[in-house]
């Protein structure tokens, strides 16, 4: 996607920070000028973060907006919002065409999309056919794979009319007994991303709902990695919303009734067990979660869940992300743990990776910063927990607004805490989300 920002950037040639970063620390000076704050005479962002707002990967800092909003004459929100269209441009030509115009064309492909995918769910009168279903696993194999790495908006009505067409096939009485297991498959991987996705928009009673409905489907496909992961998501609902004793219940629950599953559903079982275990103070139970994890992660043999990838696999960077988090939960900070937490952070730093999950990046910095806190290193947690905070509002969700919320309980217990810097983040915190989560989702101090 390209920025308004980076479009702007663009028509004036400032794309070289050489270029660009001299403009700045001016319009910098003369908007300390007209406001009388002499802090922003001196802002210099380094290169690589002109980098990063260039290609929309991070946000600027509070003082960096006030200069780049009052430099452009557009909002932040504005500035970081898709580029208007005017034109669309190929080797052999250019397309003229005004952003109405694109709009329209859009609109247009759309619905006429929409009216393929009810063409091909109704045109098989009798029986379900072959096209029915690869319509269905393709939307299935897309959703699965983007939503860990986009924003919950661009998939949620897909998501929404998918779950909708597969309940409508099932109960339509036209799949073979083949087809209706096949379906049911199907039906349990889309209720279990509507749950995740009713659990980050905050709605708990909903994402069990969905999560009960994906338990129903995956016993109807007789499919037990199936069935455990549902109980894995039961686990991870109740632990973002602090019901550590529900999400300790869920993750024995289903480690218990399916001993034989070898896929990485295994090692997600007992890596949730050690979280809701530490979120509980059981430091014991937590280590023997640890333990048994790292035991299955060495008996695993992929599967087909892990195939599809996404949210349904989990990697041995995503093990590392929750064995650090099950120590800060504890308020265990050795050395070792800032090592692993350090790790982790790099593990999901590069989003070209196919583990990359934003949601895992938010969290792995978020414990990292709690770390350096309790270690007395304020500005090594404020770089840790900077691109969080500069996450847009559609990619907030209810974890990652749990763990910012833990590390302004931190801040708030840290000797730091009467720190100018300290107070600033803790006032980002509480603007990034002014929700209040739970209080047994804090961390306990070491």
């Amino acid at each position: 996607m390209t920025t308004l920002f980076r479009q702007l950037i663009d028509e004036r040639e400032l794309r070289d920070p050489r270029a660009f970063l001299p403009r700045f620390a001016e319009q910098a000076r003369l908007l300390a000028d007209r406001d009388g704050d002499a802090r922003l005479a001196t802002l210099e962002p380094a290169a690589s973060t002109f980098e990063a707002w260039y290609y929309g990967q991070r946000l600027p800092n509070r003082d960096a907006r006030r200069v780049l909003a009052a430099w452009f004459g557009h909002s932040i929100d504005r500035l970081w919002a898709p580029a208007p269209e005017t034109a669309v441009t190929s080797r052999g030509g250019v397309l003229d065409c005004g952003d109405a115009d694109l709009h329209e064309m859009r609109r247009g492909a759309k619905v006429a999309a929409r009216r393929a995918r009810d063409f091909a769910l109704g045109a098989e009168q009798g029986q379900l056919g072959d096209e029915t279903l690869g319509y269905l696993q393709d939307e299935v194999r897309r959703i699965t794979a983007e939503y860990p790495k986009k924003p919950l908006p661009m998939l949620f009505d897909d998501l929404v009319a998918a779950q909708e067409d597969a309940f409508r096939l099932i109960e339509g009485g036209r799949a073979r007994p083949s087809q209706l297991q096949q379906l049911y498959f199907l039906s349990t991987l889309l209720s279990w991303h509507m749950a995740k996705a009713c659990h980050d928009l905050g709605d708990g009673s909903s994402a069990m709902m969905h999560a009960r409905a994906a338990g129903v489907s995956a016993e109807k496909a007789e499919h037990p990695a199936l069935e455990a992961l549902v109980h894995g998501l039961k686990s991870l609902i109740a632990y973002w919303s602090g019901y550590g004793a529900d999400a300790l219940f869920h993750a024995r629950k289903g480690a218990a009734e399916h001993p034989q599953i070898r896929g990485t559903v295994s090692v997600w079982l007992p890596a949730l067990e050690a979280r809701a275990a530490a979120l509980l103070g059981d430091a014991d139970g937590a280590a023997s979660a640890v333990e048994q994890a790292a035991r299955r992660r060495d008996a695993v043999e992929p599967d087909d869940l892990d195939e599809l990838g996404g949210l349904l696999t989990f990697p041995v960077e995503k093990e590392l992300y929750y064995r650090v988090e099950t120590e800060v939960l504890l308020g265990q900070g050795t050395a070792s743990t800032a090592a692993d937490a350090e790790r982790a952070v790099e593990a999901f730093s590069d989003r070209t990776a196919p583990h990359w999950a934003f949601g895992d990046e938010a969290g792995s910095r978020c414990n990292l910063a709690m770390i350096r806190l309790n270690a007395d290193e304020l500005d090594g947690a404020a770089d840790a927990l900077r691109p969080v905070l500069d996450l847009p509002p559609a990619q907030r969700n209810r974890g990652i607004v749990v763990s910012t919320h833990r590390v302004h309980h931190t801040l708030t217990a840290s000797p730091a805490r009467a720190a100018l810097l300290a107070r600033d983040l803790r006032d980002e915190i509480t603007q990034f989300s002014p929700a209040t989560p739970a209080l047994n989702t804090l961390p306990r101090r070491p």
